[in-house]
């Protein structure tokens, strides 16, 4: 991903701002602030390398908007992470925890590097470095980092460990998606796809689609894509066709969800995955006649010159931002029900703030009520979106932010952010 299209990751956002803000006839003040981060930290690493060497990495932290409590949001190392991706994705995150009721603000941050490339020990260096440089804008009360592109649990536990170090006691309450024996949650692996489960449960009870032999095709086979999988064939769905970057797999007749991410798991890739009739390429699985389509890979895989192939009638969004918004106008036309990213994927950040307080309350919960509550807030955030959506007329997304916007309004005017 380069400058460019990070660039316009943020437009995008502020585009699907507008519509929602539109609709509402929002108050300018309220749209004003909604449309800057509140804070971006850049901050330089420096690390002692294997071979001797001293490398300076570049770290990013966006913190987008608190009126309705500590920010949250992930942290990412790759390659290619710019600043304006970072504040796009931790704007996805203010209005994805408005929507469903949360109270947490949008964060997000990110390194400059190659983890692919960096030893275990150089990686736990970069970790511990980096939590020192943002320490002074983090913690339980502040802002609670969690994982996301090429980071992980281990990950969560060096910057949970170098942040109790600094502060001199034991900080759980730091980050989200720890393992559990620091005090990480049931459920927190699988929770983004065990929440767009229950949205595509009731997206199929309002357009009228019986579940028991639904199609779906899945685009990206990571943790998200692999885990939707299994949980929609649960609901009686049939997994039809799924990709990654190293191609993709396709039987009509159903792929075993589960054995197929235990070969990706395996082999690093689906190809080549035995239960598949023939290879299928990315447009071809994006084309495919099923019911549902589950993208779950990277920004923008949905667009204007592909939309009017979409032959799904529902879309749930597992991936943060895949649909542009002239795709999703096509989409709307078509009459495809699209459930958008900041309600599909919210359970990964349901299942967050459920391990936050656990950690504050040091009482912890078994997998049953974790999925139990996850359930009642997903079902909720979908039911307010689709009350909004029928209301106005508009869109699934137009409605969820709608939804959202309204909470974080109404949360400035009590603060005395804004007069309304």
């Amino acid at each position: 991903m380069g400058k460019k299209d990070d660039f316009k990751i943020y437009e995008v956002v502020l585009e699907q701002l507008d519509d929602a803000a539109d609709e509402l006839d929002l108050d300018p003040q309220v749209r004003a602030l909604l449309k800057e981060p509140m804070r971006t930290l850049t901050v330089s690493i420096p690390v002692r390398m294997d071979d001797g060497g001293i490398r300076v990495f570049k770290g990013f932290r966006c913190q987008h908007n608190d009126v309705l409590g500590p920010t949250k949001g992930g942290i990412r190392f790759h390659p290619q992470v710019e600043m304006k991706e970072v504040e796009a994705l931790a704007a996805w995150m203010t209005f994805k925890c408005a929507l469903v009721g949360i109270p947490y603000g949008g964060a997000k941050g990110g390194v400059l590097c190659n983890p692919k490339e960096m030893s275990k020990g150089e990686l736990e260096k970069l970790s511990r470095r980096f939590i020192q440089a943002l320490e002074p804008i983090i913690g339980p009360d502040k802002d609670i980092p969690a994982p996301d592109v090429y980071t992980d649990a281990q990950v969560m536990s060096w910057f949970m460990d170098e942040f109790s170090k600094i502060k001199g006691v034991y900080s759980p309450g730091l980050v989200t998606g720890k393992p559990r024996i620091l005090g990480g949650s049931y459920g927190r692996d699988s929770a983004t796809a065990r929440g767009l489960m229950y949205t595509v449960r009731e997206g199929a009870k309002k357009i009228g689609l019986d579940l028991e032999g639904a199609t779906v095709a899945i685009q990206g086979y990571g943790n998200a894509g692999s885990f939707s999988g299994i949980f929609l064939r649960e609901l009686g769905c049939k997994v039809i066709a799924a990709n990654d970057s190293s191609g993709g797999v396709y039987n009509p007749d159903g792929l075993n969800a589960e054995k197929l991410r235990e070969f990706k798991l395996e082999e690093g890739v689906v190809s080549g995955y035995p239960g598949s009739e023939k290879n299928i390429s990315n447009q071809e699985l994006l084309s495919l006649d099923c019911d549902i389509l589950v993208p779950a890979a990277l920004e923008n895989q949905i667009n204007k010159d592909n939309a009017m192939d979409i032959n799904a009638k529902m879309i749930a969004e597992a991936a943060n931002g895949p649909t542009t918004p002239e795709a999703d106008k096509l989409l709307k036309l078509n009459g495809v029900l699209v459930i958008p990213d900041i309600l599909a994927n919210a359970g990964g950040v349901t299942v967050s703030y459920f391990e936050w307080v656990q950690n504050m309350y040091n009482y912890y919960w078994d997998r049953e009520e974790v999925d139990e509550k996850l359930e009642k807030v997903m079902v909720s955030a979908f039911n307010r979106t689709n009350e909004m959506a029928e209301e106005r007329d508009v869109s699934f997304r137009t409605a969820a932010y709608m939804v959202a916007i309204k909470r974080l309004t109404e949360a400035m005017a009590a603060r005395g952010w804004v007069e309304l």
